[in-house]
């Protein structure tokens, strides 16, 4: 129990589906990720593990539905931006937007891609965070990435904003996600703190 990072609130509703696209070497990690984070806080979430995506049933069943309004949050030049409202302007408000968000390194996003081009011919959206991401344990490769929870919370700011769904709790996945780091910092020091001969038996965070 000192070690859960399951939400003490319910998981917040919203409108819009997140499902994120999960890379199997993300999957298999014990350890909690951004990822499984943020569906631990959203309701209306889910992963999808693998790396090619086209013949997905789940996938196929999101992206066929005439009901859904899939899109794939992926950097492009012809990308909506989440900040300057043109993606609110020309989504469909009578269809359930769906978010696909890959969840990987992005060496290994660049793989799910190519192996999953129907993935690219989905409208995509793009973010522009105003800061840095909050990342204290761990370097991203440019100032402009974002973990899987700090672009979920971005994009759902973006529909907020829009008009395109309500995000009750501003503050919920970013806490959520300073609290994980907390905590493997904690264990970081306390490790530190072990004699070595038993330091070398701990696993890693």
């Amino acid at each position: 129990m000192s070690c859960c990072l399951c939400p003490s609130l319910p998981p917040m509703q919203t409108r819009t589906r997140i499902v994120l696209l999960m890379h199997p070497k993300e999957f298999r990690h014990q350890k909690c990720t951004t990822g499984r984070l943020t569906c631990l806080n959203l309701a209306n979430s889910e992963i999808i593990p693998g790396v090619s995506f086209d013949a997905n049933p789940r996938v196929r069943s999101l992206i066929d539905d005439p009901g859904n309004y899939p899109v794939l949050l992926y950097p492009c030049e012809d990308a909506k931006s989440m900040r300057d409202g043109g993606f609110a302007a020309s989504a469909p408000r009578e269809r359930r937007l769906v978010v696909f968000l890959i969840d990987a390194t992005w060496h290994c996003s660049r793989k799910i891609v190519r192996e999953s081009p129907s993935l690219m011919r989905l409208p995509r959206l793009m973010i522009e965070p105003e800061a840095p991401s909050r990342f204290t344990i761990k370097r991203q490769p440019a100032a402009w990435c974002l973990s899987t929870i700090e672009a979920t919370h971005e994009v759902l700011l973006g529909l907020d904003a829009g008009g395109l769904d309500v995000y009750p709790d501003t503050h919920r996945l970013l806490d959520a996600f300073d609290a994980m780091q907390s905590f493997q910092v904690r264990q970081i020091a306390k490790a530190a703190l072990l004699p070595h001969h038993v330091r070398g038996t701990r696993k890693p965070l």
